[in-house]
């Protein structure tokens, strides 16, 4: 067990031991949850909303187009394809 000193503006430091088992990097943003007396932190990602809607009326509107990939049986049928698209487009 690790023990940390809260400091002047509520600030700690994670131990690099600690940082290390839980894979933590500098940068990484820790959600903070409080259950009586006890603070928990765990890693978090935070989604740019509107990105990501972006992102998924732009695949929609590819996939109404009809530009997707077929489903492959295999990976080596998936790597013959790209492998053909690849030539494709060398050609042009």
């Amino acid at each position: 067990m690790a023990l940390v000193k809260l400091k002047e503006k509520y600030q700690l430091t994670l131990p690099a031991e600690v940082c290390k088992k839980a894979d933590l990097n500098v940068g990484d943003l820790l959600e903070a949850k409080v259950q009586g007396k006890k603070i928990t932190l765990a890693p978090t990602v935070v989604v740019n909303r509107e990105f990501i809607e972006k992102r998924l009326a732009l695949a929609e509107e590819d996939i109404k187009k009809g530009k997707v990939s077929p489903a492959f049986s295999s990976t080596k049928a998936a790597i013959r394809y790209l492998h053909r698209q690849a030539k494709k487009l060398k050609k042009t």
